[in-house]
């Protein structure tokens, strides 16, 4: 899958702007990967390239950013670390096996559950060779261990990963990789992302992003754009 565009491809205007650009400090939602989740990255992305995971995890550390910025009473030091930690027990799952787990029509609820289980013990390890807060870590622990099967939300910390987790489907590459995952067009796969997501979130800002992720995928189908090329 292609990365997004870090450069431009032409300046339209032909004047150099940059010297007019606000302080980026001062711009909400672009503070990117705290140093210390970053670290956490390190340790945790060699465990997340099944199934795309590393590219679906570093989306969902963004919206869980982003939740956490309208719930100030949320603990980032949970939040975060436990997102970038939530499927790193994927890796320990036979790679031929992982979509079944989640396939319509079907699934493999015994294989969600291995993957949690080795995720927290995965998170465990990290956190303790990071020398984490101990009562965080088993925190974050616990959320890893359920994000996926437990139906209900442990505490708000819970809530906001469960969540970042659902709405990383509607963004563009969550539906790209969807669509790639079971051989579905744009519209098949934000039908199948839509039934799994809108009725299944904790937040009501996170039921606010994902109507307006919805929007987006929706007009991305719409002939008025498509017709654009």
């Amino acid at each position: 899958m292609a990365l997004p565009r870090q450069e431009p491809t032409a300046n339209q205007l032909g004047e150099d702007v940059t010297g007019f650009l606000p302080d980026r400090a001062g711009v909400p939602g672009t503070a990117g990967f705290r140093p210390e989740d970053d670290a956490v990255w390190q340790l945790a992305v060699d465990h997340l390239h099944v199934r795309g995971n590393d590219g679906h995890t570093a989306y969902s550390y963004g919206l869980a950013a982003a939740l956490c910025d309208l719930h100030l009473e949320a603990d980032r030091d949970v939040v975060l670390p436990a997102i970038i930690l939530h499927d790193t027990g994927w890796s320990r799952v036979p790679e031929d096996e992982v979509l079944d787990a989640i396939r319509p029509g079907g699934g493999r609820p015994d294989l969600v559950l291995h993957h949690e289980k080795e995720g927290a013990a995965i998170a465990a390890e990290i956190l303790h060779r990071l020398g984490h807060d101990p009562v965080r870590a088993a925190e974050i622990v616990e959320i890893v261990d359920g994000h996926d099967s437990r139906r209900t939300a442990l505490s708000l910390n819970d809530s906001l990963v469960k969540d970042a987790d659902k709405l990383w489907r509607l963004t563009p590459h969550g539906v790209d990789t969807v669509m790639d995952w079971f051989g579905l067009t744009r519209e098949q796969a934000h039908t199948l992302i839509g039934s799994r997501v809108h009725d299944h979130l904790f937040t009501d800002a996170a039921r606010a992003m994902a109507r307006a992720l919805a929007a987006v995928v929706t007009i991305d189908s719409a002939p008025q754009r498509t017709a654009l090329g």
